[in-house]
């Protein structure tokens, strides 16, 4: 029976290339609202729910539902009106080198929405002013720290004001006290907009304080899911192993 609550549904999903199956019959909601951490050694399959999720590879079986909509049977016209319920931190913060922070974050709202000149403004303003960049709105991102790049990342992502936050690593290659205020940042997005997030991640300190529920991959397959309290009492040992903070 389908959470009507749902905001993310994979309905027994596989999907390999060539030989290679990188996801077994994979089913598991994320009610709206609420943070999922997928977790799993190197490929295992983490990284290709969040494709699969964007749409940018479609699965051999099974639906994937975003928001009510079954993206697997979409054409490209219902396939951008459900991105645009989506924002994207993808692990090197993926900015344009050649704009300014302002223009990286203005470029989506001039291309994606009718919005006027003060109203784009009004949501940089408000944006840059969550992720505390306002003071950097014209630097380059070459300019930028790896943390504050991380956060201009999260800044672009907000800007469509997303339903659906799909994180890659957000905690990568920073420090533990900058990785922490990214987590800050993504706990306050979830209780100040109702923000669904999906966050790939192998860290685990950062995944137990943001997660409501954790996904845990293994050779393809989903062998645990549930609260951190439920999957430290999974039959497999690596679900043990991979949500332990020891």
């Amino acid at each position: 029976m389908r959470n009507a609550n749902a905001a993310v549904i994979f309905d027994h999903v596989s999907k390999a290339f060539g030989t290679k199956k990188v996801l077994r019959d994979v089913s598991f909601e994320v009610p709206a609202g609420q943070t999922l951490c997928i977790l799993g050694r190197s490929g295992t399959g983490k990284s290709v729910t969040l494709k699969l999720l964007m749409s940018l590879i479609k699965p051999d079986n099974g639906k994937i539902l975003v928001d009510g909509d079954d993206i697997t049977g979409l054409n490209e016209a219902g396939l951008s009106r459900v991105r645009r319920k989506m924002g994207f931190l993808f692990q090197d913060a993926a900015l344009f080198d050649s704009l300014t922070l302002y223009d990286n974050l203005a470029l989506p709202l001039r291309r994606l929405t009718q919005k006027s000149q003060d109203e784009i403004e009004a949501i940089i303003d408000r944006v840059l002013g969550q992720v505390s960049l306002s003071m950097d709105r014209m630097k380059m991102p070459s300019e930028l720290s790896g943390g504050m790049r991380k956060r201009a990342g999260l800044a672009r992502a907000l800007v469509l004001e997303p339903k659906i936050l799909l994180a890659d690593e957000p905690s990568s290659g920073l420090d533990r006290i900058t990785a922490s205020e990214i987590d800050q940042l993504l706990l306050e997005q979830k209780a100040e907009h109702g923000t669904t997030i999906l966050v790939v991640t192998h860290d685990v300190h950062g995944a137990r304080r943001v997660g409501d529920r954790f996904a845990v991959f293994d050779k393809g397959d989903l062998i645990a899911f549930g609260t951190a309290a439920e999957v430290e009492q999974s039959e497999h040992e690596t679900a043990r192993r991979l949500i332990s903070e020891e």
